[in-house]
Parts: structure tokens; sequence; C-alpha cells
């Protein structure tokens, strides 16, 4: 059995917690930055990494591909949604089944087939979807839930564009895809968020506010991305990628903590199924692989 040394399995675990615990610091950008204006920044520091980060070897058209889709799809989405519209615990849950969206995209795109536990897995975390939509309220509404829910197929699209450009490293593509991603953000924030709000939201931003835009890049992107590379260069992905599971735990754990979210039984819930359709679907086959193997 293969055994991952333990303080790669730390890291593992470092990384996931920084992925799940960056909705709460996106909930405190958002409290002083409009949500387009915010991710443009983000993009706009990511992509100054340029003069750092060597370009990838994969055509310009991959690249403004890749930007769109995960600057001003999935994060774009994900930050207005999260300006009143979901509770960061919730978005932390939903954006999760872009596992699920990239499957159905890679059938409709390149023909890959669905297997039966696929469905299965499926199945469930999209009962803990129906879960949340019974029980919006005054903290995740209707349309916050579709706005994730988009950010989720926006980065299942980005995760197929990057699988197709045959990228060994993602790092570099999310730095330089952002030169892709930043000015739709910022002129959708100019023409939809106003120069006004544009104006007062840097005005009123502090410490706190330009340290969240500051994390995004170094820690979510720059050192999630780099950790993350180096573990699956170093271990088969499916000793790996399991540790994914827990960014939603992290991230609903981490709001409770710090933003007071409440967590009622449906709540806990939704997780569960969540997060239990996510772990199907990613433990499964390696339980399968491991008892073909014994026999």
């Amino acid at each position: 059995m293969y055994r991952v040394p333990s303080p790669h399995l730390a890291l593992a675990l470092l990384v996931a917690a920084v992925w799940g615990t960056n909705f709460v610091v996106i909930r405190i950008g958002l409290d002083d930055l409009p949500p387009l204006l915010f991710a443009g920044l983000r993009f706009l520091l990511a992509a100054s990494l340029i003069l750092v980060v060597p370009r990838p070897r994969i055509g310009w058209g991959s690249l403004a591909a890749y930007g769109l889709l995960i600057g001003a799809g999935q994060f774009g989405l994900l930050f207005v949604a999260m300006r009143g519209h979901i509770s960061p615990g919730l978005a932390s849950l939903v954006i999760q089944m872009q596992v699920f969206l990239t499957i159905g995209l890679s059938v409709w795109w390149m023909g890959e087939r669905v297997r039966a536990y696929q469905f299965v897995a499926l199945a469930v975390a999209a009962a803990g979807v129906v879960v949340i939509a019974l029980n919006t309220d005054g903290t995740t509404t209707p349309f916050g839930l579709a706005l994730v829910l988009l950010a989720a197929l926006s980065w299942a699209g980005g995760n197929l564009v990057a699988k197709a450009s045959g990228a060994r490293d993602l790092l570099p593509v999310v730095i330089w895809g952002s030169l892709f991603s930043f000015p739709p953000l910022l002129g959708l924030s100019l023409l939809l968020e106003g120069r006004p709000a544009i104006e007062a939201g840097l005005a009123a931003a502090d410490a706190a506010t330009w340290g969240a835009v500051v994390w995004q890049t170094v820690a979510n992107s720059l050192f999630g991305y780099a950790a993350w590379g180096w573990l699956l260069a170093r271990h088969p992905a499916a000793a790996i990628t399991p540790m994914a599971l827990l960014i939603p735990v992290f991230g609903l754990g981490a709001s409770a903590l710090w933003l007071g979210e409440p967590l009622p039984a449906w709540k806990l819930a939704a997780a569960a199924l969540v997060i239990g359709g996510l772990a199907a679907g990613v433990l499964y086959p390696l339980w399968r692989s491991r008892q073909v193997a014994a026999s």
C-alpha cells in the first residue's frame, strides 16, 4: 500500500486549509470592495507575477480561455454571490460541484464515459444542493445559489481548457491566464458597479481589506498551486487529491468560527450529502483498484 510521508500529508492538509478558509478571507474583502473590483484587483496582482514566472508552453488561446473562465467566470460570479447572496461556508460547499460539472463537460466535449458510481455520487451530492435550495433564507438566496453553480460550471470549463492544453504545471497557467482575467473584471466593475462605488470602496479599504487582496494571490494562488503541483509531481494523484475533500470542511468551520455562520441541522445534512457524494466519486475507484490488485 502506497504511503505518503507525514510532512507531505501535512502540506496537503495546509493547502486544503488555505483554500477552504479563503472563503472567509473573500468575505472580509467584500466588506469594503465591490465584488467585481475585488476580483479584478486579485487577478491584476496575480498577473504582475509574470515578471518572475515563465510563460507556460501553451497557446495564447488556451491562456485567454482559461483566464476568462476562471477569472471573469468562476471568481467574478463567486464574489458577486458572496456579496450578500450566499454565506461563505455554503459557497465553499456548493462550488465543489465543479467536480461533477467537469465530468459532464468531459462527456460532452471529449466523449469520455461516465461510470455507474459517478452517477450515484452525483445524485448524492445533488441531493445536498437541493437541501440548500429548500432552505434558502436571508443569508443564502436562490440567486446566490445559482451564481455559485454557474461559477462551478466556469471552473469546470477552465479545468478542461487546462487539460486540453497539455499543461503539466498549473501555476504558470494561473499567473499568465490572469492577463485575460483582470481587464474584463475591471471593465465590468466600471460599467456595472460604477465609478462612485469603486472610489468609495477604495477609500474605505483598510489593512484587512488589502490583506485579503494580497492573500488571494500569495496564499491562495502562488502557495496553493505551487505546493499542490509539487505534491502531485512526487506522489500518485490518487494519494493526494482526496485531501481536497477537506476544503468545504475548512470553509464551513472557518465561517462558523470567525464569522458566526450558523450550522443548523439542514446545513450539516447538506454538507454531509455534498461531501459524501464527492468522497464516493473520488474514493470508490481507489478502493476498487485495490480490490482488483488484491484478487
